[in-house]
Parts: C-alpha cells; sequence; structure tokens
C-alpha cells in the first residue's frame, strides 16, 4: 500500500548534510518527495511511496546524519497522491 507522509524535524539539523543525506536514504527507499530548510531552523518533508519505505524514511529522520542532533519529529500521513517522480532537496 502506497501513503504519503508529512513530517517536520527539529534540532540540530541544519549545517549538518540532513537535506543530503535523507535524500541518500529516500533514493535508496524508494520514496519520492522533498525536503526543505525553514525559516525557524527545522528541516520540512513531505514522502510517497510503499509504506515500509516512507515509514523506514521517517524512522531516519528520527535519527539523522551522526552530525545532527535531532530533537523532535512531527510526522503525519495521508493518502499517496502519485504527485512526485524523484526526490529533491528544495531552497
Amino acid at each position: 500500500m502506497k501513503i504519503r507522509a508529512r513530517v517536520i524535524i527539529t534540532g540540530l539539523v541544519q549545517g549538518v548534510n540532513f537535506r543530503h543525506n535523507a535524500r541518500q536514504a529516500a533514493l535508496g527507499l524508494k520514496v519520492t518527495g522533498w525536503v526543505m530548510n525553514l525559516p525557524d531552523g527545522s528541516v520540512a518533508g513531505c514522502f510517497e511511496g510503499e509504506e515500509a519505505g516512507v515509514n523506514a524514511l521517517v524512522a531516519w529522520c528520527r535519527r539523522g546524519p551522526d552530525w545532527s542532533r535531532v530533537e523532535d519529529v512531527m510526522a503525519t500521513t495521508g493518502e499517496y497522491r502519485g504527485e512526485f517522480y524523484d526526490f529533491t532537496i528544495r531552497r
């Protein structure tokens, strides 16, 4: 079953290659969507794909790359829309 997830990740998540590593993780999990830095220092993302892959990417966000310090991940799941064809880093 395919799903969609929206996430907001807070903590030390900017300036630590979080978005680049999230993209690499997403590509490995065959998840599409995007990630972007927000002005308040958090990172937002929207992920689509098979439920197991999306859930694994959300779980990865709870850890992040080695240099990050994730404090919280707010995640909501929703209906798959098939909106994305790849995984991008938005600016």
